[in-house]
């Protein structure tokens, strides 16, 4: 019997015990520390906190090493007890901190400035470095934590969507715990699992590969995504490192642009705890239009009638009078119509002392479905940061750490087929005893897909540690040393209880899916520091190392026939055991890296970086790689011929990149010739055969990356417009080279001398468009126009590829049959035959090219705010094409519901309709003229959409309701309103059977004190 062990749980104890400890021992460090003047005599300060003349409500103000603290009312004034040598600390979310000695004054006016105001001061995340948004070279796009607070979603790649020029993010499922996929500017590679950014958390690699298994997997379609793992509310910032001169640093891993994680830090001051609670519930966006009842019934009549069937056959329950002819019920609604509801709690705890510094947060998450039952996604976990510094100022320490649990017990399943498909006069679920209903066996319940349960538990630990040291004046030495731990138990149960009580199935018909994977990594890089201003010069120079391993162990088990389905979780109890999968992957990746930055009279600059790479998914001979990139910039509104930076034209930079980076992301141990158990007894030993054939020749995909970009501000920077053009060329391609099925294989790992282009323009606008002293309104808006081509392809023509890829067009292509109309004599669908020889066959006539790649994406974002009150909200727009409800279809006239739109269809002779005659699927002519429909052009169609993504709407009370508290109350929604002339549900993601993004609104408060 399986048993529970308190040894093989208490590593999780212990994380947490550990989070506890370290943030009780700092807050006892921070406040033994308090120098003895807080004792001294004090007196009372006030004053007035205002931004654009307008008074600033909440703000937090605490005296520097002091206990004292006070918020700003709702006409900004506040009072604060404070000596007349103290200094006073201003902090407001998205505004600059503010730092100002009392000098013995009894009133202060104050004013602060937004994080965004003044371009010239915004520091940016490069990875190992930080640069000031003015001085960089390269390409970068941030969001900051006000933004991602604002949306009640779970995965931090939601946050990002419409917000970033060239990042394209799309949502793949509306199930809890989903997977998204993001594109940073375009495809490169012709491998599917090739494009994926690199992930730092907290500057810990975080790997984004799939969790679970394909049969225990709730997030359908994928895997479920490893990225639900880290929660929106602790992220500080996510910035996205885009060109060359931001990414070869990062060497290979930067081919695909780097997502840079940095999660909030703790505060100096007295300890202020913050509260956020809300709730909320979520529907699905579309609806798909669907026959009713006479509509559906007429289709089958009519389809039998085409297939010259008089009498209608025993299994037509919905025409032959076993069924109800006169029901009807909205399957969509009854099966995804419901509402998930969502209930979130997030707490923090924030302070410190000049010399250390600490913020512990604590969040818990829960959310139903919309699918019948009450299964639940629960998600909670503990973030901690730690900060100190020596009182000499040369030694630094920085910790972060955190830990999610989440369980997962969704339906395996995704309900939307059956919703569309269930003929509209299919009997009701339940019976009159409140029983499942069966109908006297004349139909499958949908309701039994909930008793195969889905269980998924999932643990996960990212820590990081950084020291530095000052060994001179311009020497910093420092290290950071990461470790994640991450680990899934899933499963998914068959009971026999899915089958109609009166077939007596018993539990040796149960099944058990079971699947476990544990992946740790570690990683250190050492680093080292130079910097020195002479003259009008200043040089910053870095080198560095990193070292990192990962292991990745998996289990997957298959077991049947039960005594009983009480015992199915107990893998002893089963009759069969079989093992589908149990491998242990390394994974070994060291690099040197370095950057040299010089800067002249502040408006000249030139940045170099190179890195030297080593994988061990490569041969002995291909095993490392140089990647590298020159950036420039000159800050010509400096310049004294054009004013040097008036009001008219506050701020101008050109930029340029050009460098190289790569790509190892192929899986481990491809050159290798490498072997599997078959699962068969050969005199009782189990079998081996090969799986992949040796071949250590092939070496680092290589990506080639030349940007220019003007970056300006106008009117003392009320105004920000920048353009940027780019071009990536990714070559000497990765991907499983087909092999003939005589060889045995069906690929080879190989390089194809195949080159991909991306180019494209991105387009910011930010304006401040009205100031005053009561209300201001801001604007963002971005927009990326892409452009992918596969350039050459040599050998295209004689290869397996030529099915696929069309040289001079995109890699999102897709090459389909072309339709040219019905047939309004014989009722058919036809298409062209190109080659002219009678026949269409896959070979010849599958040669029309249609581009499912985005044609231009970007997003509209506003905010209004007055006095307390503030209203946020987010369009984001797509133009694109993609397949319609026409793709996933049946031919109509089976007993499965369609569209309403194949009411439409052909008749008779003459009819000139926009989709053929209804067939049972008797009509041989009429199912092989729909399966080539449905690889035609005729399934693509306009899949453009705009989206109002977000709106927040909040309102800060005045400081008067209880002293020493600050509330707010919010109101938050996703994706409310999405326009669209789609045909079908949702046109973000068009994936046959899959649940959409939802409509989510929820409310909520946060408190603090």
């Amino acid at each position: 019997m399986k048993t529970i062990s308190f040894i093989s749980g208490r590593r999780h104890v212990s994380y947490i015990f550990l989070l506890v400890f370290s943030i009780s021992a700092t807050n006892a460090l921070a406040y033994n520390r308090m120098p003895l003047s807080a004792t001294q005599q004090q007196t009372t300060i006030t004053g007035t906190i205002t931004h654009n003349n307008m008074p600033m409500t909440g703000v937090i103000i605490t005296g520097k090493g002091k206990s004292t603290t006070a918020i700003s009312g709702e006409d900004g004034k506040f009072s604060i007890a404070a000596n007349g040598t103290d200094t006073l600390i201003f902090e407001y979310l998205g505004f600059k901190t503010q730092t100002i000695p009392v000098n013995n004054k009894t009133n202060l006016t104050v004013q602060l400035e937004e994080d965004i105001k003044d371009l010239k001061e915004v520091t940016v995340n490069a990875g190992y470095y930080t640069v000031k948004e003015s001085e960089r070279t390269g390409s970068i796009s941030k969001i900051s934590a006000k933004d991602i607070e604002k949306q009640p979603v779970t995965n931090v790649l939601a946050t990002m969507q419409g917000r970033m020029a060239g990042v394209n993010v799309t949502q793949e499922t509306g199930m809890p715990g989903g997977g998204f996929s993001i594109s940073i500017r375009g495809v490169n590679s012709l491998r599917a699992n090739g494009n994926a950014p690199l992930y730092i958390v907290d500057g810990v690699p975080y790997s984004s590969e799939g969790i679970s298994y394909d049969q225990t997997s709730t997030s359908v379609p994928g895997e479920t995504s490893p990225l639900n793992g880290i929660n929106p509310n602790d992220i500080e910032s996510l910035e996205i490192l885009k060109d060359a001169d931001a990414t070869a640093i990062y060497g290979s891993r930067g081919a695909n642009g780097v997502v840079l994680i940095t999660t909030k830090k703790g505060r100096e001051g007295k300890t202020v705890f913050t509260v956020n609670v809300s709730h909320g519930g979520g529907t699905v966006t579309r609806m798909m239009d669907l026959m009713d009842t006479q509509q559906y019934l007429e289709m089958r009549r009519q389809a039998f009638a085409n297939d010259g069937v008089t009498e209608y056959p025993a299994n037509a329950y919905d025409l032959n009078g076993k069924w109800d002819p006169n029901r009807y019920t909205d399957w969509q609604k009854e099966l995804i119509g419901g509402t998930a509801e969502i209930m979130s709690v997030q707490a923090s705890a924030s302070g410190g002392s000049e010399q250390t510094r600490f913020l512990l947060s604590g969040n818990y998450r829960e959310e139903s479905t919309v699918f019948p039952g009450s299964s639940l996604y629960k998600k909670g976990g503990a973030h901690l940061s730690v900060n100190h510094t020596s009182e000499n100022q040369k030694f630094r320490m920085a910790f972060s750490g955190s830990y999610t649990a989440q369980k997962n017990d969704l339906p395996w399943m995704d309900f939307v087929n059956l919703s569309r498909s269930l003929a509209p006069n299919a009997p009701a679920l339940y019976d009159g005893q409140g029983n499942l209903n069966w109908e006297g066996g004349t139909w499958q319940n949908p309701l039994v897909n909930l008793f195969n349960k889905n269980k998924t538990a999932t643990y996960d630990l990212v820590a990081n540690t950084v020291l530095s040291f000052t060994l001179a004046k311009n020497f910093e030495l420092r290290s950071s040393f990461g470790f994640t731990d991450l680990r899934t138990d899933d499963s998914r149960i068959m009971p026999s209880t899915t089958y109609n009580p009166a077939l007596n199935i018993g539990p040796n018909y149960s099944s058990l899916y079971s699947h476990g994977l544990t992946r740790q990594s570690w990683i250190a890089e050492p680093q080292l520091n130079y910097s020195l201003a002479f003259g009008r010069s200043k040089v910053e120079v870095l080198a560095g190392g990193s070292f990192q391993s990962q292991r990745n162990d998996q289990l997957a088990q298959i077991a049947s026939g039960f005594t009983s389905n009480s015992l199915i979780y107990d893998l002893s109890a089963a009759s069969s055991v079989s093992v589908k999968r149990d491998e242990t992957v390394d994974y070994r990746y060291q690099a040197f890296y370095g950057r040299a930055n010089y800067t002249y009279a502040g408006k000249y600059i030139l940045n170099l970086t190179g890195r030297r790479d080593g994988s061990s998914r490569f041969g002995t001979g291909n095993r490392f790689a140089n990647f590298g990139a020159l950036g420039a910039a000159w800050l010509f509104s400096k310049e004294t011929f054009l004013g040097g930076g008036s009001d008219a034209l506050s701020f101008g930079k050109l930029r340029m990149s050009y460098g190289t980076t790569g790509s190892d992301q192929i899986g481990d141990y491809q050159f290798l010739n490498t072997y599997a158990t078959s699962g068969y007894d050969y005199q009782g030993i189990k079998g081996l055969y090969p799986v992949r054939l040796y071949n250590p020749a092939f070496g680092w995909e290589t990506n080639k990356k030349l940007e220019a970009a003007i970056e300006t501000g106008f009117f003392n920077d009320r105004v920000m417009l920048g353009a940027a053009w780019y071009q990536n060329r990714s070559s000497n391609q990765l991907v499983g080279y087909p092999l003939p099925g005589t060889t045995g294989f069906t690929t080879i790992q190989s390089n194809l001398d195949a080159t991909v282009q991306n180019t494209g323009l991105e387009l910011t606008l930010n304006t401040r468009n009205i100031v005053t002293k009561n209300f201001s309104w801001t604007t963002g808006f971005n927009i990326t126009l892409p452009k992918n081509e596969l350039v050459a392809f040599p050998g295209l023509e004689n290869s397996a590829y030529k099915y696929t890829y069309v040289v001079g067009e995109p890699i999102t292509i897709r090459k389909l049959y072309h339709f040219t109309g019905v047939n309004p004599q014989t009722g058919l669908y036809e298409f062209e035959d190109f080659n002219g020889d009678g026949a269409i066959t896959y070979e010849d006539d599958m040669l029309a090219v249609r581009d499912l790649g985005p044609k231009y994406y970007g997003g509209l974002q506003n905010q209004l705010s007055y006095k307390g009150l503030q209203l946020d909200f987010l369009f984001q727009f797509v133009k694109q094409d993609n397949f319609n409800f026409a793709a996933t279809q049946n031919y109509a006239g089976t007993r499965k519901n369609q569209p309403v739109e194949y009411t439409q269809s052909w008749q008779q002779s003459g009819d000139m309709a926009p989709y053929q005659m209804f067939t049972t699927g008797l009509s041989a002519p009429a199912t092989r003229a729909n399966d080539l429909y449905a690889y035609s052009d005729a399934t693509i169609s306009d899949a453009s959409f705009i989206r109002l993504k977000n709106v927040a709407l909040s309102y800060s009370f005045p400081d008067g309701l209880i002293k020493g508290l600050g509330c707010k109350l919010f109101v938050q929604g996703q994706n409310l309103l999405t326009i669209t002339s789609y045909k079908g549900a949702d046109p973000e993601f068009t994936e046959a059977g899959v649940l959409p993004p939802l409509r989510v609104v929820s409310a909520g408060m946060q408190l603090t004190f």
